[in-house]
């Protein structure tokens, strides 16, 4: 990707290890692709090290099969001083096709950095087609939706007063999760975010046919390390007729003190499928603390701001 340049294309076959436990593509494996692109791009354009800040509204269309030929194309279409907004697009399809079919599309947020991991200034994107300026003006629509939905995930308490269903992982972060700057990288922290998620769901659901339909809302507060203690909690907050609303808290440190800082946070939702891949109705969860409650409150408050985040898309 030529420095400066506001778009690139990643090409490449779906392998049979990029398959999750329903067969096709796993939804971590498509959000590692997501931000592997992403990352291309912003830091091609801004010429340094950049870092995963946020990443919105990944909605799975349809599923990424074994042998596909795959296209991620992210593109830069807002700049703030040292932010990178950037769409990303995923497509698929049999590799005899002249045509992919889009999957997904979201738009992300890197910051540049500098030598010391700073915060550093990046070149102004001005807008050049009337695409250029409608995507733009997607972006910068959808940034005080975003912090509004930032706002509302961080106001809300996770405590062990909730009976809610958990699953947690924990490990260590391994030498092959780092990435170009020396840390792991989003892709690999989404994964992961994924794995916790499906975990729960199959507890919960009886069964390993599940897939994610949606993520959002991951917000990446600090960098997570190599050798640190990882631990990825989900925790159920709300089940409608054939989806599962969850929310997954990934935390880490030195795993000689034990002492864990939380380094992201993100609400994905799953769905169980029948033996023909097609959605059923899902387990009902019933609240039963006060914090039930005001956690399913709040996740039925983030349903109707995702969908007016969708209703403010206006991307081309």
């Amino acid at each position: 990707m030529p420095r400066g340049a506001r778009e690139i294309t990643l090409r490449f076959l779906a392998a049979p290890t990029d398959a999750g436990y329903s067969g096709t593509v796993g939804g971590g494996r498509v959000l590692e692709w997501i931000d592997k692109a992403g990352y291309a791009a912003a830091a091609g354009w801004s010429g340094t090290y950049s870092v995963t800040a946020y990443v919105g509204n990944v909605r799975f269309a349809r599923p990424v099969e074994v042998g596909d030929l795959v296209e991620a194309t992210a593109r830069v279409i807002h700049t703030g001083t040292t932010s990178m907004h950037i769409l990303v697009r995923v497509s698929a399809g049999k590799p005899k096709d002249s045509d992919l079919t889009p999957t997904t599309d979201c738009i992300m947020v890197f910051v540049a950095v500098d030598e010391n991991g700073r915060p550093t200034p990046v070149t102004q994107l001005v807008p050049e087609t009337e695409a250029d300026r409608e995507w733009q003006e997607s972006a910068v629509t959808r940034i005080a939706l975003r912090n509004e939905i930032a706002a509302a995930m961080a106001a809300q308490t996770y405590s062990d007063a909730g009976t809610a269903p958990r699953a947690v992982l924990r490990f260590l972060a391994a030498p092959t999760d780092v990435n170009w700057g020396g840390k792991v990288h989003g892709g690999i922290v989404m994964r992961w975010i994924d794995e916790a998620a499906h975990v729960l769901a199959t507890q919960w659901t009886g069964s390993a046919s599940n897939v994610a339909v949606y993520a959002g809302g991951v917000r990446f507060y600090r960098p997570l390390r190599i050798g640190h203690l990882v631990e990825v909690e989900a925790r159920l907050l709300l089940t409608g007729t054939s989806s599962m609303h969850i929310s997954v808290h990934v935390r880490s440190g030195d795993p000689a003190t034990g002492d864990l800082e939380l380094t992201t946070h993100s609400l994905i939702v799953f769905v169980p499928l029948d033996t023909d891949g097609h959605a059923i109705p899902a387990r009902p969860w019933v609240p039963v603390s006060d914090e039930d409650i005001a956690l399913r409150d709040h996740a039925q408050a983030l349903v109707e701001m995702r969908n007016r985040v969708d209703a403010e898309r206006h991307i081309p």
